[in-house]
């Protein structure tokens, strides 16, 4: 039985080092929508912070900010301080690794555009094999490190061959 009232994703929360960095690289360069802030929030005494987020109690969230990219999820971006905190960015291959693919109509133009906005792409684009046939991705990465990539298959994909439902795309939202 699935989660009962699921309707799809809300937010990705991603923690970076400085927010004010992390705004230029959305606002700027992705182009995503600034809505909102919230903090600082922190507790002096008690486990809240441990019990409702599992991180050191006496961890402060400076600051959050939510953004609206595109047409698809919307993105919750902390700063926190806190007295036990790990710096390095997991790689793709740790546990814990991950990264957020943004879907381009033009993948040339847009590596051409972040290569010129300084932002380290990580290689060239590379084709799609197999039930992926017809994508083209490259990895990118922000300021802080965090990986991203960049997708684009106009034409689709292999695996959409004779479906009738497919994957969710930003290119055909009410799909």
């Amino acid at each position: 039985m699935p989660l009962p009232g699921l309707r799809g994703s809300d937010h990705i929360g991603i923690t970076v080092p400085d927010l004010d960095q992390a705004d230029d690289f959305f606002v700027r360069v992705l182009g995503a929508e600034r809505f909102y802030d919230l903090g600082p929030f922190a507790f002096e005494e008690g486990d809240w912070m441990a019990e409702h987020l599992a991180v050191h109690p006496r961890t402060v969230m400076r600051r959050l900010r939510f953004y609206r990219l595109g047409h698809g999820v919307n993105f919750e971006v902390f700063e926190y301080e806190s007295a036990d905190e790990y710096r390095p960015a997991p790689r793709n291959s740790d546990v814990g690794g991950h990264h957020v693919a943004l879907y381009v109509d033009d993948l040339d133009a847009a590596v051409a555009y972040l290569r010129a906005e300084g932002v380290r792409v990580l290689g060239e684009p590379t084709t799609s094999r197999n039930a992926s046939e017809g994508q083209r991705w490259v990895y990118f990465l922000s300021p802080w490190g965090m990986q991203f990539e960049l997708v684009s298959f106009p034409d689709g994909k292999a695996y959409e061959r004779g479906l009738d439902r497919l994957l969710w795309h930003p290119a055909r939202p009410a799909e």
